[in-house]
């Protein structure tokens, strides 16, 4: 589902270039559960932003599920985007403006689902998350782990192919980042491809393939 060929991201300095990623070459199939591991500043972060489409600045060629991203032009990576990718961001990127409920239903309405049945979809969503009392509440009323508990059912309302998580139980007990971990292994048996960057061996266990980076280099797979 996701191809990617000498993937490289680097950054002018002074008169020289510094590297964050380096050669990166990968297939990754459709309805794998993946873990990417590796110290701070290893990459991780950047690679999935590239998976996501949220950084367009990077040589190489990526392919998903047969689009050539690297051939697209910003607005169709955003359409892609919209398409086929659920983000769980390290820093929740709720909108501070809107309700629990409102920021369940935007991803909805970008897809264009009928109000109806956004209604019944966000409903079920608030149940199976457990923030129902919740719903009429602002991101700034919220603890850290409630707005990552939001952030995880926004991600994964619309059913997206690909669920990329970016240290997705950060801010959340044990308990709820055992719960968020399992919704996210039923979700992958269901079908949906999850790749998770993660320090937590634990949680890292829960994908079926570990990819280790150091420095920019896949190191160890």
């Amino acid at each position: 589902m996701i191809k990617l060929r000498n993937v490289e991201k680097s950054y002018r300095v002074g008169g020289g270039e510094v590297f964050v990623l380096r050669r990166i070459t990968l297939d990754l199939e459709k309805g794998e559960f993946v873990t990417i591991m590796g110290p701070s500043g290893a990459g991780k972060s950047t690679l999935l932003s590239i998976l996501g489409m949220l950084d367009g600045e990077w040589r190489g060629e990526y392919y998903l599920d047969g689009h050539p991203v690297h051939a697209m032009k910003h607005r169709a990576r955003i359409e892609l985007n919209k398409r086929y990718v659920g983000f769980v961001f390290q820093q929740y990127h709720l909108l501070d403006d809107l309700t629990v409920y409102e920021n369940l239903e935007i991803p909805l309405s970008y897809r264009n689902v009928r109000r109806k049945e956004r209604q019944a979809i966000v409903a079920d969503s608030l149940d199976r998350f457990q923030i129902v009392g919740k719903k009429d509440l602002y991101p700034s009323q919220l603890s850290g782990g409630q707005q990552q508990l939001v952030a995880v059912a926004r991600a994964v309302i619309a059913e997206p192919e690909v669920i990329l998580a970016d240290e997705p139980t950060g801010s959340l007990h044990s308990s709820q980042g055992r719960m968020i971990m399992d919704l996210l292994a039923r979700l992958n048996e269901e079908g949906t491809t999850v790749i998770q960057v993660t320090h937590n061996e634990e949680y890292a266990k829960y994908g079926n393939r570990i990819i280790q980076l150091k420095d920019g280099w896949i190191v160890d797979e």
